[in-house]
């Protein structure tokens, strides 16, 4: 399996362990079979995406907290910081004042 198979595998079980639930109970909770959940556990099966969400919503956690500092979520990330550059970079010097004070604003207001 690839490594973000692993990660998310690891980070499932890590949930599932502080919520003290048992794979069966995750499974119950997510409407998923147990067998499952050990394999997604131990990387011998990769994850689909509503199986992702499934586990995510059981588990009460997002699905950006699974999949948080990956080798994916780390390019994502860049590849949106270098877009957010390059369209300040395009505007004139008093309205990229006006953008860095709402992003402020904006940071400042989700704390």
């Amino acid at each position: 399996m690839g490594q973000l198979a692993g990660v998310i595998g690891r980070r499932i079980r890590s949930y599932r362990m502080q919520m003290g639930f048992s794979q069966e109970q995750l499974a119950e909770r997510s409407n998923l079979h147990a067998t499952y959940i050990g394999q997604l556990e131990r990387e011998e099966k990769n994850a689909t995406l509503e199986s992702i969400e499934k586990v995510a919503a059981a588990l009460d956690v997002s699905l950006s907290e699974l999949f948080e500092n990956t080798e994916a979520y780390r390019k994502n990330k860049v590849q949106d910081e270098m877009r957010i550059f390059e369209l300040i970079h395009g505007v004139p010097a008093v309205q990229q004042k006006k953008i860095l004070r709402i992003l402020e604003i904006l940071v400042d207001y989700e704390k």
